[in-house]
């Protein structure tokens, strides 16, 4: 008996311990849990709405840029900035005796066209003279653009400045370009400019059409005029008719 009734109060102690437990397992979920109050007892679980669908990634919405590409941008963007800078100071030329200024009120600050190549000098400003290159040019390799003194003068495409000079032998005041033109080594040599008008110094960015001086008539010189110069791979060429096969 003494038995009977020790098993009969531990199942009963076991059946009190069991069935809160199991009361609360068997209890329906709140209906206002959410999804991820229902997954708690899961943390590596992942629940997904059934409405949810997969968006496919579209190619096509990016893009990269490559050194090369910024680099190109950057040098545009000084180009233009030192263009705005150089049009900005020459509208603040007056004119003097000394002949030191560029005729910004005739001319544009800004060389017309909007090609890789532009010519010099505004159209109409100026009359074409003599042009010989090679051996029987007497050591005038290049074309003279007869224009009026202060007439202004424009980079005829960009590059870098290799000389920007007050005196540059008999050229006097001169500038001198380099650029990369449809993949070749040219140099734009500008001559004669009036004292005082150089727009440009050695080193500096140009952007095509910009201006870097104005005409005059010192050096090596009769009258004014632009002594224009275009070598190309070494080799020197005749201005007027490069102008005119790549000029825009």
């Amino acid at each position: 008996m003494r038995s009977i009734a020790i098993f009969g109060a531990v199942g009963a102690l076991v059946a009190a311990v069991a069935l809160p437990a199991y009361a609360a397992s068997s209890t329906p979920v709140d209906a206002t849990a959410t999804l991820q109050q229902i997954a708690t007892d899961d943390a590596q679980s992942l629940v997904v709405a059934s409405e949810a669908t997969a968006a496919p990634l579209q190619r096509s919405t990016y893009s990269a840029t490559t050194q090369v590409e910024i680099d190109t941008k950057k040098a545009e963007e000084a180009a233009a900035a030192a263009a705005a800078a150089a049009a900005s100071a020459a509208a603040s030329y007056s004119s003097s005796s000394s002949g030191g200024s560029i005729d910004i009120g005739s001319y544009a600050l800004v060389s017309p066209g909007s090609g890789e190549v532009r010519y010099p000098l505004p159209p109409g400003s100026y009359r074409q003279g003599r042009t010989t290159v090679g051996s029987d040019s007497g050591g005038h390799d290049g074309a003279d653009m007869l224009a009026p003194a202060g007439t202004p003068i424009y980079a005829a495409a960009a590059g870098v400045v290799r000389v920007s000079s007050e005196s540059y032998y008999g050229y006097g005041v001169a500038v001198v370009i380099d650029h990369v033109i449809g993949g070749q080594s040219v140099s734009t040599t500008y001559a004669h400019m009036t004292n005082g008008t150089r727009q440009v110094q050695a080193g500096q960015t140009v952007a095509a059409g910009q201006l870097i001086g104005g005409v005059g008539s010192t050096g090596s010189s009769t009258a004014n005029h632009l002594h224009l110069e275009v070598h190309v791979n070494g080799s020197i060429l005749e201005p007027y008719a490069w102008l005119a096969a790549n000029a825009g």
